[in-house]
């Protein structure tokens, strides 16, 4: 089973980054990246995702336009079922605290400890089965 994430950031590199830290995982079909540069653009590829194949989302807390705090909250209300994990450089308690209670299955800082965000997806799908 390939798990879809869906990775919302608006840094230049975070895309190449993910991809970089991915590699393997991607090449044995373990997981397939998409990457959306705002919050709009992500809850759009989130409501157009019919059949529910992104399984997980990592959002930027500072998205232009739409907050990822925002995102984390549409998000809910168009796939309460998705696990989403939050990044953020500012890791203050209650933006931390607020994306917990916003229903954020995990927040992390930045730099992101990717061996740590691996194992946390690791964890997600096995519990949640990649929501297939």
């Amino acid at each position: 089973m390939t798990v879809r994430v869906l990775v919302a950031d608006d840094e230049p590199d975070a895309a190449a980054l993910f991809q970089q830290q991915f590699r393997r995982e991607t090449r044995q079909g373990l997981y397939t990246l998409e990457f959306a540069l705002s919050g709009a653009a992500a809850l759009s590829r989130l409501t157009h995702d019919a059949n529910g194949k992104i399984a997980l989302m990592i959002a930027d807390i500072s998205l232009p336009g739409m907050s990822g705090i925002e995102l984390l909250t549409r998000a809910r209300v168009a796939r309460p079922d998705m696990p989403v994990i939050m990044v953020s450089a500012h890791d203050e308690p209650a933006s931390v605290a607020r994306a917990l209670s916003l229903g954020a299955s995990l927040f992390l800082g930045k730099p992101v400890d990717f061996p740590r965000l691996k194992q946390e997806i690791a964890a997600i799908v096995a519990r949640d089965g990649g929501n297939e």
